[in-house]
């Protein structure tokens, strides 16, 4: 049994996560901004945790107590043309998803470096290895935690902590809905921005939440793990094709 603690568990990929791995008998701390959110969560721990509050990050990390492998999963997503990219939305993205996934690894990494035992697993996206029109700044949030995840990895690994970025493709979480969305007058993206994306069946939240918890448990983990088999699909063709011009997912 470990001792789990997971980011962004109110919904979707981290609630899923957290009741799988709790179903398979670990210790999880599922945290929240708003723990209420958690209350009917059969866990160890419901603990409210802000990735961009560094004193509410410190406190939730104090309450957990020892933590074997930390799941940093909260962040949110728009869309927009970079044209059209509000520099404040684009500021807020990287602050949730990037910055934030650093604070919470920065307060549980002494623990785990004090053990030489530990497991930093993050929630990435197909959208960190490949980007599409009207996407660019929700993915260059992952790009840029998948570059500090792989430097993490080199500097951790004679401490015996291991990193792994988990990147799924689409998933059914309703956030892909109707995603919040900035557009020009007389849009001259539109046409773009209808036709990006990925096509196919989406994952379930629990499909992705098992892939997650076998992560977890397994006894090493690869650096990348792509998640599900549109992920798997469109990652094998962006490394099949040619970096010197921009490739175009199918």
């Amino acid at each position: 049994m470990s001792s789990i603690l997971i980011t962004g568990a109110s919904k979707g990929i981290g609630r899923a996560t957290a009741a799988e791995l709790a179903r398979r008998g670990h210790r999880v701390v599922a945290t929240a901004r708003d723990p209420q959110t958690l209350r009917d969560l059969d866990v160890a721990q419901r603990l409210r945790l802000d990735v961009t509050d560094q004193a509410s990050v410190d406190a939730a990390v104090a309450q957990a107590g020892e933590i074997d492998v930390l799941i940093s999963n909260a962040g949110v997503i728009f869309r927009a043309a970079v044209e059209a990219s509000p520099a404040a939305e684009i500021e807020r993205l990287y602050a949730l998803n990037t910055v934030g996934a650093i604070r919470v690894t920065q307060a549980v990494l002494p623990q785990m470096r004090e053990r030489r035992q530990g497991r930093l697993l993050f929630v990435s996206s197909v959208g960190g290895r490949t980007v599409f029109p009207g996407n660019a700044a929700y993915a260059a949030t992952k790009w840029a935690l998948e570059a500090f995840g792989e430097a993490l990895a080199m500097e951790v690994a004679g401490f015996g902590i291991d990193v792994t970025l988990a990147e799924p493709g689409p998933v059914s979480t309703g956030a892909l809905d109707d995603p919040l969305a900035y557009r020009l007058p007389n849009d001259p993206y539109a046409a773009l921005s209808a036709t990006g994306g990925i096509t196919g069946e989406m994952s379930s939240p629990d499909e992705v939440a098992v892939a997650i918890a076998n992560l977890v448990e397994q006894p090493t983990v690869p650096l990348r793990a792509p998640v599900g088999a549109i992920a798997e699909r469109v990652i094998a063709a962006r490394n099949a094709a040619p970096y010197d011009r921009p490739f175009v997912r199918a």
